[in-house]
């Protein structure tokens, strides 16, 4: 395979020349705002909302990346159509926004910010099969960071909680995704997805207080006034998943991953329920990919 062009500081480069200084704050402080968008068919999907939540990140931590948010979409767009050659043997691909701080020791006086732009191909098999059989949740010990120690709605990776996390899951269960809690022990959501519940025809999920808006569980919220299904943000309690009808993961590289059990504990009959089927059936139709034929079919 030939190799995937990235954007990095101003340059088009070999991926294998994304180089990162070790005294960049991003390296070796964790202080750096990201986003991730992917294609459907090779057309960038949402692409502007997710550099707008990047932006609004990045004023939140006061990091100027030197670039104007549309020069920013530009770019994206640009390493989109540049390693469009290469998107035939992965069916598509990912698109990731990095901006750090850049090289300093002091936070105040650091810069200029490293900015990277990098396309590359979402790895199907690591959730293809959760379509058919259901992925396994699991209510980790871990927290998500409470709002007043860190503003949860920013997309940054000093993450370790959610390191914690995954592994916390694989002690459980092998194939477990972490489903982590806030303070009070509220639901907030996964190491890398928003969490949604269904009960008695209603999509439940969580309030924004402790966790990360994602893009995609916003599309959930259109695509419930479409099918006409309520869909409602509250609190949701361990004892609220163990219960429900129905549950699944959202985010924009899966869309909309079923969910058929939560700490070994069956939910339903055991299978991807009718309405999260439903919900991706209508969001297929809106990219005009079919998420799930699409995912079994580049899975490897």
């Amino acid at each position: 395979m030939s190799e995937y062009t990235a954007y990095f500081n101003g340059e088009w480069v070999p991926m294998s020349r994304l180089l990162i200084d070790h005294n960049d704050r991003g390296f070796y402080k964790g202080d750096v705002i990201y986003d991730v968008a992917r294609t459907f068919d090779g057309k960038p999907y949402r692409l502007k909302e997710h550099v707008d939540r990047l932006y609004r990140s990045l004023r939140y931590v006061r990091i100027d990346p030197g670039l104007s948010p549309e020069e920013m979409l530009e770019i994206s767009e640009e390493a989109v159509e540049r390693n469009e050659h290469l998107r035939a043997e992965v069916g598509d691909h990912l698109i990731r926004q990095y901006v750090t701080r850049g090289p300093g020791r002091s936070t105040i006086n650091s810069g200029p910010a490293t900015v990277i732009v990098k396309v590359w191909p979402i790895d199907f098999g690591y959730y293809s099969r959760c379509f058919t059989d259901g992925a396994h949740g699991v209510i980790v010990r871990t927290r998500s960071y409470s709002p007043e120690a860190l503003e949860p709605k920013l997309k940054h990776q000093s993450r370790m909680n959610f390191n914690i996390a995954d592994l916390e899951a694989a002690d459980v269960d092998s194939d477990g995704w972490a489903i982590l809690t806030d303070e009070d022990g509220n639901i907030t959501e996964g190491s890398e997805y928003n969490v949604a519940i269904i009960t008695n025809g209603v999509i439940r999920t969580s309030t924004d207080r402790s966790i990360l808006k994602g893009e995609s569980r916003e599309m959930i919220f259109e695509l419930g006034r479409q099918l006409n299904i309520p869909v409602v943000e509250e609190d949701i309690q361990p004892y609220d998943m163990y219960t429900a009808d129905e549950a699944f993961f959202a985010t924009s590289t899966f869309c909309a991953l079923p969910v058929t059990s939560v700490d070994n504990r069956q939910l339903g009959d055991g299978k991807p329920g009718p309405m999260t089927r439903q919900l991706l059936a209508a969001w297929s139709e809106r990219v005009g990919v079919d998420i799930v034929d699409q995912a079994l079919r580049f899975a490897k």
